[in-house]
């Protein structure tokens, strides 16, 4: 496997950790570009090492000022709290056992400024990398390295079909695709992850769908 400068010396980064500080952040933004809204609510639940190590190492810092938007080398990180309190953020910690999963995990429960709520639970994997895991209780495995599409939709034959479909007709090339599912005929998830940033008219055409409930985009993680 080829190995980028970012595998093997990370990201720029403010703090002592490329896993808890770094990591932490890009899951605080991937976590803020899946509500799709400003954040007003987190409640952020630390698994493992980031229960243990959390303070110390600016874990909890570092995952509010990714809800914020703020990068991994924003060197207002030290202040995150302070600058959401002054932003409306209402933010809480806590321990919990999220069972068989990476030590460095968090399950984070969000509100948006415009009602939405969801549930992310992702880990920092090592070197700033990290993975989306669930999203409000669907399967996924989101990196946050590309352009992605996340489709909450009606589990019926030809969806998912004819959303790649229409990618295909934007010459948007799909790099990585998963559907989860709740039961059959129920609610689906796909997220795929593209080469090429999905135009908001495409976007507006995966919307239009019927089936379709919500369609959003991510852009890849700096």
């Amino acid at each position: 496997m080829e190995l980028s400068a970012f595998d093997i010396i990370g990201p720029i980064m403010i703090g002592p950790s490329s896993s808890h500080t770094a990591g932490a952040v890009r899951l605080g933004l991937l976590s803020r570009a899946i509500l799709n809204q400003e954040p007003t609510e987190a409640r952020i639940y630390l698994h493992g090492s980031f229960a243990e190590t959390y303070r110390g190492h600016g874990t909890n810092l570092a995952l509010v000022a990714g809800l914020m938007g703020l990068a991994t080398d924003d060197e207002r990180i030290p202040e995150a709290l302070q600058l959401a309190r002054a932003r409306g953020l209402e933010v809480s910690f806590q321990s919990i056992d999220l069972g068989d999963v990476h030590p460095n995990s968090v399950k984070i429960e969000l509100r948006g400024k415009a009602g939405r709520r969801v549930v992310v639970t992702g880990s920092s994997v090592g070197g700033g990398k990290i993975l989306i895991t669930n999203i409000d209780d669907f399967a996924v495995e989101l990196s946050g390295d590309y352009h992605t599409v996340i489709v909450i939709h009606l589990d019926q034959p030809g969806v998912v079909a004819q959303i790649t479909t229409l990618l295909a007709a934007a010459q948007v090339n799909i790099a990585q695709m998963r559907l989860s599912r709740q039961k059959r005929g129920a609610l689906a998830l796909t997220v795929l992850e593209t080469d090429q940033e999905v135009q908001a008219t495409v976007l507006d055409l995966i919307r239009a769908m019927p089936a379709v409930n919500l369609a959003m985009t991510a852009k890849p993680l700096v």
